[in-house]
């Protein structure tokens, strides 16, 4: 029979794991590892080793959440200012300074000494530039000094297109390029429509996302545009990679309801509508749909290729 002091330590210790697990931001690492995979798939031109697609998992998962916690730790005095994020570990004190610090140093050198070792060394550099550019080029340079934060900070988010690749052939390739690209230009229409939601947020931790910098009007007109280059850009994939109508089409159906929604959101800005009646937060998660829909036919084309003409 398990004694009340017992149980609670027990509980305190889950608490304590589950806060170091939150410092990682779990559902960002979700949605890097769904770029990851597919790649992989293109650059085997079929099924990879099962092996190598769960080690490569590991490391992705090790330095994405390295990464994570290092932008917990510097954003903890703007995440304490807004309500959506004003419950993270590093706010509310379940973890210190020095304890995320110590957690996100661990991580950083086990995902870069796992990918060297297990994976390739492309791949561990490659790595290891991901948690650079995402901890210090986005977190401590851009985040808090220019409206364009996100489009340059996203680089670090591109990197999973070229990790996976590289883990498969152990070298960066035109495909890796384009994906990459793909998900730069994505970047802004998936995160601008989540800080037009959290406008006020933003404007009183005085982060200048662009929504807070640009009317609604201006800032629909940008998401319009970079959601056309965005799928374009995933249509060079078709000739380049060589990819067949599976994936051809997917991206034209999918980037052709991408671009009516991003339509939409500058159609009610122009209009006059503000606030929640915007509706910013479908194009945020139709993002989402888009690029699990696209990278899942990036995966699966090679393996039912039908070539087009």
């Amino acid at each position: 029979m398990t004694t009340a002091p017992a149980a609670a330590t027990t509980l305190s210790a889950r608490r304590r794991v589950a806060a170091f697990v939150a410092l990682t931001k779990p559902r960002i690492i979700e949605l890097l590892l769904v770029t990851t995979v597919p790649v992989m798939f293109l650059a085997e031109r079929g099924v990879p080793s099962l092996w190598l697609v769960v080690a490569t998992l590991v490391g992705g998962i090790m330095s994405a959440a390295a990464a994570n916690t290092f932008n917990s730790v510097y954003d903890r005095d703007i995440d304490r200012l807004m309500h959506r994020t004003s419950s993270r570990p590093m706010v509310t004190g379940e973890v210190g300074v020095r304890a995320a610090l110590v957690f996100g140093g661990v991580l950083t050198v086990a995902s870069t000494v796992w990918f060297a070792l297990v994976v390739n060394l492309v791949s561990a550099a490659l790595s290891l530039l991901a948690i650079a550019l995402y901890a210090v080029g986005y977190t401590m340079l851009l985040k808090r000094r220019t409206s364009q934060n996100i489009v340059w900070g996203g680089i670090a988010g591109c990197m999973p297109t070229l990790i996976g690749w590289s883990a498969v052939t152990g070298s960066v390739a035109w495909p890796a390029v384009v994906l990459f690209l793909v998900i730069f230009f994505w970047t802004p229409p998936h995160y601008w429509p989540l800080s037009m939601a959290f406008r006020d947020d933003y404007a009183t931790a005085e982060v200048p996302m662009l929504p807070v910098e640009r009317g609604p009007v201006a800032v629909g007109r940008q998401i319009v545009a970079y959601s056309w280059v965005m799928v374009a850009t995933s249509l060079v994939l078709v000739p380049v990679a060589p990819m067949g109508w599976l994936y051809a089409g997917t991206a034209v159906v999918a980037g052709a309801l991408f671009i009516a929604e991003a339509h939409r959101l500058l159609g009610a800005a122009k209009r006059g509508v503000v606030g929640p009646a915007l509706k910013p937060m479908r194009l945020f998660h139709y993002s989402i749909t888009y690029v699990t829909v696209v990278f899942l036919a990036v995966a699966v084309d090679p393996l039912v290729y039908l070539p087009i003409g």
